[in-house]
């Protein structure tokens, strides 16, 4: 009878019923059936269990039926338990009953929760061992593993816990349901699929009307509907977006990288992302927002937990990753390299399948990688892209590996990696960046002299892929600035690569005479020859990484960073300050520094335009007024003046160019103005623009120096260049000759299509024409330049004095930008040349030249010159030898280029002696002085060989080599050089082998240059009659000081670095001599009156002894070298021997006798030459003997002897066969 009215009552139940109705329906059965209340409240449940959604009947029912919540508790329980041998036997609907009951707070979850089975501890084992089989996994990475639906079927199973939470996320219960996932592992409850399909579904409800408020694409695109909201009582839907914070945010962070099961929220999430960004003010600035209360780093933990395991655990979904990467763009690369860095090495170790998927990553990883070689890019490159759209971070970890090991690789893989998308780019920059900060690798190789070879192939791979590429460079350049700030200048080179690959300004000092005659041009003829090799200029990289460079303010400071770093290692150099380090890499640091100064220097210079420069760089503020600041700001920020000009050059002159056309403009009648008008309205502007900086240098240099030196001049030498001082016409003439043969290539291609033909043709015309109106521009430019150096003349030398004056411009001026680069030592052997030839008052050419020459070690030059300012240093001694040799190549050039200029005066008359005439060196006398500064440059150059010194032998090497076209070209300086460098190669051959292979290179160059002049040809020998001398006038003698020359050469002799000035001081008291004795004595003894007798016997007593010892020298030389020749003649003849014995048993051929007979013939002449030899060696002992008799005759014989022993030895050399038929 209960059965039936209660399956009455079910049946009546309808939306009309109310709980007051059927609470009275109830009680009137109990009452009239005297019925147990459990048993009853029993029934009440099952009813409710079979209509859960009549809830907002059924749960005011069980209230007013009972109000203790432990009894219900227990009526719940008894069913539960009921299962609890099957729990997967447990009805949902029970479990959704339970979690109404709990929603609407009639139970505890404390209180059902006990009589759920498995207990906390259980569902944590298996949590923990399932974390740990993943990491077991992953150390032994041998077996396969299953598809990830696989694995959750073979979990442990689904249990009642679980059954109650995805009871409670389907009724909307989410405080409770989250109550019930903290219990457990982070994860491990929302891995099962109920609950996390549960989630994603109120998830998508909840953030369903801000989403299609803020983020749908079209009105017209309803989209897909929804969950509805039914009987449940769902969480509140959130209108505007910071109310996801309480609702949305929450169930996602729990939800955790199951998200990646339904592409379609996390889509919808990132847009969100991307809007809350937008709410920040991020869309135009990537500066961190200011309200506290922005949703800026609640995206960051989204993108931290959620969205970033969801894409490792997706398959090559590239259209996540781009979506992801529209949102991360906003983000300043310190964040998004922080997630970056979370994902790689915290997220992935802290769930199983992202364990196990890390591990199916790497070892497809090796998989592709072993395939990977220039001829299969593009497969590989496919592959390597599907990888890179779920696991970025360990594919670029492992090819960076590989590029560290071989640096053969960089090539393809750059190559494979065209397909990534922009998220991978970036994660590919910060694992770079990763690679390269890594502090457990040594920066230098073992032997502690350079820089290791991973961190070069890492720099190279650098240049290469972000010139190809557009990554994100503002890391990587911050990254550089910061090793530098830390004082590690190793890192500087990933910079120079930057430079070299994006920008096409290569670092390098090798250049071609073409090259450093092309760098004399203007700036579109510098950047059409500014790579040496076959670097392509990407024009968008040289974009890219100038306008990264500025936004990101690095490009002055990385100049001042290095700037300091360079001034740094330069004093620890010169303070033998080397305890950590090898001397020979702090060289290569300082030079790194300082050719990367350079190189990123010429970059802003060519990529930027003038007014940019002069407003996007913060030196621009410095060379304002007030200039007098100029000295203290170098001081604050310790860097040189020569950075600062090199800096601020471009400026200056763009300064006077502005200046210029402001003045000449504001005339009237401006475009009719002639040259000579135009010139003065120049002038005006360089007094305008230079005035302040003149008074702005005085603090930068002694005051004493002012003395000698005007402001003026100091100015006006470091604001120039080289191409102030002359136009590079053949530089013009072959690169337009270039595009016009490339023109004619480009008509005769026929495969090339038309549009890209016309294009090219039209490119190269317009550069020809580009190309001649420069040339035109700077001529005009040069003439100007001309006009105000005259004009300036008169005031830069404020004293006449022999070497105090000079000093101070070779200290302060010249020996320091010599140095600097190559085209500023051209430019100084330029000015040089340039201020004889405007014939600068007060300015002593001879006496420059001479300081330069007679000690080229001057002030600790060459010794304490790095390898690339070696280099450096020996081009401006080559051009300043080629001006040498050019005036010295012909009187006819000498007298109208010298000789009456005042550089060469030895005697300047007053102006209170207007009778005096000013002396000058005359030819011959220039000639000897010439020969003199061969002879210094030889003997500081054997000097430093002959140390046992690394640097100062590596420098001479590299001094000898640069200077090779115009030194040695004495015939004896060549011989006594060679041997010296011969000697270097065989000693340094098992201790240094880089300057042994040096010596060797440039032994062969030095054999291979066939031109030598002889002592006689370069300056005139002939002695000198023996003439009386009173004492007072032996002390004005002055001879050559020579190492094995003859007496009779007559050379002026070099006291000191005034030798110069000893001889030409003499000059002027020297009587002017006949035609006759012009030609029987030596020019320069024109200033010697007579020598004592006596002394001049024993000069040629001590000379004649040092010919016969120089003789014996050479013979055993001779006689070393006739011995290795023994060793084949022996060889020779056991060979005729053997041929003769073997000839008796085989058929003779006419051609094997004649090769008899040839070998026979030579065997006779090495015989017969043996004999020469043997007969040699008594003549040379019949010579001592008849120069032991020959001491005490008198001296004039002795003379003649020695005459003609010269000539005999002359012969011999000249003609060695003549001898060898005499003694035959």
């Amino acid at each position: 009878m209960t059965s039936s009215v209660e399956e009455d009552s079910l049946v009546e139940f309808d939306d009309t019923i109310t709980p007051l109705c059927v609470s009275e329906v109830v009680q009137s059965l109990v009452g009239r059936f005297n019925l147990d209340p459990n048993p009853v409240l029993d029934v009440i449940v099952e009813s409710f269990e079979r209509r859960p959604q009549l809830h907002g009947v059924f749960l005011p029912l069980i209230r007013s039926y009972t109000s203790d919540r432990l009894t219900l508790c227990k009526v719940l329980a008894s069913k539960i338990q009921d299962s609890r041998f099957d729990p997967s036997s447990t009805p949902n609907s029970l479990f959704v009953i339970t979690a109404l009951l709990l929603q609407h707070g009639d139970i505890h979850l404390e209180d059902i929760y006990r009589w759920l089975t498995p207990k906390d501890s259980e569902i944590d084992e298996s949590a923990a061992k399932e974390l740990a089989d993943a990491k077991e996994y992953a150390r032994r990475m041998t077996k396969e593993d299953d598809k990830i639906e696989e694995l959750i079927e073979e979990r442990a199973p689904y249990n009642q816990k679980f059954g109650l939470c995805e009871a409670l996320l389907s009724v909307g219960a989410w405080e409770q349901a989250s109550t019930l996932l903290k219990r457990h592992p982070d994860f491990f409850v929302t891995s099962y699929r109920p609950i996390w399909s549960s989630i994603c579904k109120l998830v998508d409800y909840v953030i369903e009307p801000v989403y299609r408020t803020r983020c749908c694409i079209s009105p017209k695109l309803c989209g897909k509907p929804v969950l509805s909201v039914g009987v449940w009582n769902l969480p509140k839907t959130a209108k505007e977006m910071k109310e996801l914070r309480e609702t949305a945010f929450p169930m996602l962070l729990s939800l955790g990288p199951h998200l990646y099961n339904d592409s379609v929220l996390l889509h919808k999430l990132i847009r969100l992302c991307n809007t809350a960004l937008d709410d920040c003010g991020l869309n135009s600035s990537k500066e961190l927002p200011q309200d506290p209360d922005s949703l800026y780093f609640d995206v960051c933990r989204l993108f931290d937990v959620v969205i970033w395991p969801s894409l490792a655990l997706m398959e090559w979904n590239c259209h996540v990753a781009e979506e992801i990467w529209n949102v991360l763009k906003k983000l300043p690369f310190e964040h998004r390299y922080r997630l970056y860095d979370l994902r790689k090495n915290d997220t992935f170790q802290s769930h199983s399948l992202l364990i196990r998927r890390k591990v199916d990553c790497g070892k497809r990883i090796e998989d592709i990688m072993k395939r990977v070689s220039k001829d299969n890019v593009k497969p590989t490159g496919r592959l390597l892209d599907n990888l890179s759209h779920s696991c970025p971070g360990f594919l670029f970890d492992y090819i960076l590996s590989q590029i560290q090991i071989d640096g053969n690789m960089i090539g393809p893989l750059v190559d494979s990696l065209e397909y990534l998308t922009n998220l991978s780019y970036d994660v590919l920059g910060y694992c770079v960046l990763e690679a390269l900060s890594n502090p457990d690798k040594e920066r230098t190789n073992h032997d502690g002299t350079t820089i290791s070879m991973w961190l070069t192939a890492l720099s190279a791979f650098c240049g290469a892929i972000y010139k190809k590429y557009n990554i994100d460079l503002t890391g990587l350049l911050q990254y550089v600035a910061n090793q530098l700030k830390a004082q590690k200048s190793s890192d500087l080179i990933i910079l120079q690569e930057m430079v070299h690959k994006m920008g096409g300004i290569e670092a390098s000092e090798q250049t071609t005479k073409e090259h450093m005659e092309a760098m004399q041009g203007g700036k579109l003829l510098r950047a059409e020859v500014a790579h040496f090799g076959p670097v392509l200029v990407n024009k968008k990289a040289a974009q890219r990484l100038k306008e990264t460079l500025l936004e990101s303010n690095l490009a002055i400071t990385l100049c001042h960073i290095i700037a300091q770093q360079r001034d740094k290692w330069n004093k620890r150099l010169k303070n033998q300050e080397t305890e950590n380090n090898h001397l020979k890499l702090e060289g290569k640091l300082y030079d790194q520094c300082q050719d990367t100064l350079v190189q990123l220097g010429k970059f802003l210079a060519l990529n930027m335009s003038d007014d940019d420069y002069v407003r996007r760089t913060l030196l621009s503020g410095v060379f304002r007024p007030p200039w007098s600041q100029l000295g203290s700001w170098l001081s604050d920020i310790h860097i040189h003046s020569d950075v600062a000009f090199y800096l601020a050059r471009p400026m200056l002159i763009y300064s006077i160019n502005s200046k210029y056309d402001e003045l000449w403009r504001a005339e009237k009648n401006s475009e009719n103005l002639l040259p000579a008008q135009k010139t003065q309205k120049y002038l005006e502007a360089v007094r305008l623009v230079m005035t302040p900086i003149c008074e702005s240098v005085r603090p930068l240099c002694p005051a004493e120096v002012w003395e000698d030196l005007s402001p003026q001049f100091f100015a006006t030498f470091w604001s120039l260049t080289v191409y102030d001082l002359s136009v590079p016409n053949a530089a013009y003439e072959r690169e337009v000759q270039r595009l016009k043969v490339a023109i004619e290539q480009t008509d005769e291609n026929r495969e090339l299509p038309g549009s890209e033909q016309k294009k090219e043709l039209d490119r190269c015309k317009a550069l020809i024409k580009n190309l001649l109106a420069e040339e035109k521009k700077q001529k005009d430019h040069n003439e100007r330049i001309m006009a105000r150096l005259t004009q300036e003349k008169d005031s830069w030398f404020l004293k006449l004095s022999k070497t105090e004056t000079i000093t101070q411009f070779l200290q302060h001026c010249l020996i320091h930008r010599c140095v600097f680069t190559a085209t500023d030592a051209l430019f100084c052997a330029r000015f040089v040349q340039l201020l004889h030839n405007l014939k600068t008052p007060n300015f002593l050419t001879l006496k420059c030249y001479d300081l330069i020459f007679c000690d080229i070690t001057w002030k600790g030059t060459v010794p304490s010159c790095t390898e690339n300012e070696a280099d450096r240093y020996g081009r401006f001694l080559c051009a300043m030898l080629e001006t040498v040799m050019h005036w010295h190549s012909s009187k006819k050039i000498f007298d109208e280029e010298c000789a009456n200029f005042p550089g060469f005066f030895t005697k300047i008359k007053r102006d209170d002696q207007p009778g005096v005439k000013n002396d000058h060196v005359d030819f011959e006398n220039y000639r000897h002085i010439v020969y003199k500064w061969h002879q210094k440059i030889a003997k500081a150059l054997v000097v430093c060989l002959e140390s046992k010194d690394y640097v100062k032998i590596r420098n001479a090497l590299i001094v000898l080599i640069r200077i090779l076209p115009f030194f040695p070209v004495i015939t004896p300086l060549v011989g006594w050089i060679d041997r010296k460098v011969e000697k270097v190669s065989s000693q340094q051959r098992d201790k240094q082998q880089d300057l042994s292979a040096m010596a060797i290179s440039y032994s062969g160059q030095l054999k291979n240059k066939k031109t030598s002049i002889p002592e006689h040809d370069f300056h005139l020998v002939t002695r000198k009659p023996v003439t009386k001398t009173t004492p007072q006038s032996t002390n004005s003698l002055v001879v050559a000081a020579n190492p094995g020359a003859h007496p009779e050469n007559g050379v002026v002799k070099h006291e000191g670095v005034n030798g110069v000035e000893k001889a030409l001081t003499n000059l002027h008291d020297t009587p002017t001599s006949t035609p006759s004795e012009s030609q029987s004595s030596t020019p320069v003894a024109v200033g010697l009156k007579e020598i004592k007798k006596e002394k001049e016997i024993r000069e040629t007593k001590d000379k004649v002894k040092e010919e016969r010892i120089k003789g014996e020298k050479d013979w055993q030389y001779k006689e070393s070298i006739e011995k290795r020749e023994e060793i084949p003649d022996r060889t020779t003849e056991k060979r005729i021997k053997e041929r003769k014995e073997d000839r008796e048993d085989r058929p003779h051929s006419g051609k094997l006798d004649r090769e008899d007979e040839r070998m026979e013939r030579d065997g006779q002449d090495r015989k017969e030459r043996s004999n020469f030899q043997e007969g040699r060696r008594e003549w040379k002992d019949e010579r001592k003997r008849v120069d032991e008799r020959k001491r005490n005759r008198v001296p004039d014989e002795v003379l003649m002897d020695a005459k003609r022993r010269k000539e005999v030895v002359r012969e011999e050399v000249r003609s060695p066969k003549a001898w060898i038929r005499k003694s035959l």
